[in-house]
Parts: C-alpha cells; sequence; structure tokens
C-alpha cells in the first residue's frame, strides 16, 4: 500500500532487495531500515527472520510502513524520526538506507513534501554526508550497512567517508534505468553543471556495502 506522498518502491528499492537477498542474516538480527517509506526493505527483512526498526521522518510514510506490516502479519517497530535520532544508543547488525540522493536545484534549501524522499542539495549529498559520519556508531562489530544511491551523487565520495570512517567498503551492485520522473524534470541542471554528460542518456544505481571489522 502507497499512501500519498510517500515514495513508492520502485528500481532503487528492489536493488537493495537484492543485495539484502545476498547477506547472511541470522534469526534474531536486529536491522534497521532508515527512510522506510511504504516498508518494503523493513518487510523484506521482517520476513528473513530479522528483528526490525523502521525509522521516516514523514508521518505519512510511519502509517503506510505500519499498515504494511499489519497486512503482511509481521512485527516491525515503526518509528518518526530524522534519520537516527529515534535510535540513537541502539546498536544494529544490519543497516539499509534508501536515501535521498538525487541532485535539486534548490542547493541548501531544505525539501518539503514528497520531495524529501529524493531531493538531497546540489551535489546529492545532504543526507549520504550524514550517513556515512553517523553510521559506525550504529553498527555491531561484524555489522554491515547497504546503502542505494545514484552514481549522480559520487558513490567514490561514500565509499572512500566510510572507510576513513574504519569500515570495509565497496560497490557491491549495478543497475542502469531509464530517467525516472524526477531526473527528467532536471536533466537540463543536471547537463549544465556536469552531473551528466551529453552522452549519457540512463541513470546508474549503485548499492554501497560497507562492514564494521569485528
Amino acid at each position: 500500500m502507497v499512501l500519498p506522498g510517500v515514495y513508492a518502491p520502485q528500481e532503487d528499492t528492489a536493488l537493495l532487495v537484492g543485495a539484502l537477498s545476498d547477506e547472511s542474516l541470522p534469526p534474531g538480527a536486529a536491522v534497521l531500515d532508515v527512510g522506510t517509506g511504504t516498508g518494503a526493505l523493513a518487510l523484506a527483512a521482517a520476513l528473513r527472520g530479522g528483528r526490525v526498526t523502521a525509522v521516516d521522518v514523514s508521518w505519512r510514510a510511519v502509517w503506510a510502513a505500519r499498515l504494511n506490516a499489519a497486512r503482511a502479519g509481521v512485527r516491525i517497530r515503526v518509528r518518526h524520526g530524522n534519520l537516527f535520532t529515534p535510535v540513537r544508543g541502539q546498536r544494529f547488525d544490519l543497516v539499509l538506507a534508501n536515501p535521498p540522493y538525487v541532485p535539486a536545484p534548490a542547493g541548501g534549501r531544505r525539501p518539503r513534501g514528497a520531495a524529501r524522499a529524493w531531493d538531497a542539495g546540489r551535489d546529492g549529498r545532504m543526507v549520504l554526508d550524514r550517513i556515512c559520519l553517523e553510521v559506525p556508531g550504529l553498527l555491531r562489530p561484524g555489522g554491515v550497512l547497504l546503502l542505494v544511491q545514484s552514481a549522480l551523487s559520487d558513490p567514490a565520495r561514500t565509499e572512500a567517508l566510510l572507510r576513513e570512517a574504519g569500515l570495509k567498503a565497496a560497490v557491491t551492485r549495478r543497475r542502469r534505468i531509464a530517467f525516472g520522473p524526477v531526473v527528467r524534470g532536471r536533466e537540463r541542471w543536471l547537463r549544465q553543471h556536469g552531473l551528466l554528460s551529453g552522452a549519457e542518456h540512463e541513470e546508474e544505481l549503485v548499492v554501497v556495502r560497507a562492514e564494521l571489522p569485528v
């Protein structure tokens, strides 16, 4: 169920679900799904036996995730809040993140409404940089972050920041997709600012996997 104004599962969600399927997730593993939207990733982890906490800044997303969990007959804890704020002091075996990552002409102005699910500042890293900075403190030894983003928002920087924080990080999945409505709507701006070349007519999505050493 997708409520109005809630980010609907798309190719990035499917790519992250595929990466999740590659992980060894023991029953009872503590899982965090940050920016849960409809709860699709949280439900996938719960069906694998994880003890899942899901967080979203949108109240509509919180209610959508709760409704979808009830319909699926699985238990997840859904919390309202900005990024990791509702789970301060907790540690997880796995963190899933499908954050906003599309560069936006509005620059540093914080997006509102549904755009909070995709707009991420002029370089697309408004939320990605925060995740790289804060996620090491949320992982148990051996814990894993699975994060999906666009090549438009510099996956190499994500890898570098996570490595600087002491994690082992690498891109593990890639998928090229047709431009969606958000990228199409700002294609000219992206090209003018060198974020898309004239030869590019598809967007590349990647999954970055990072692990905190034991």
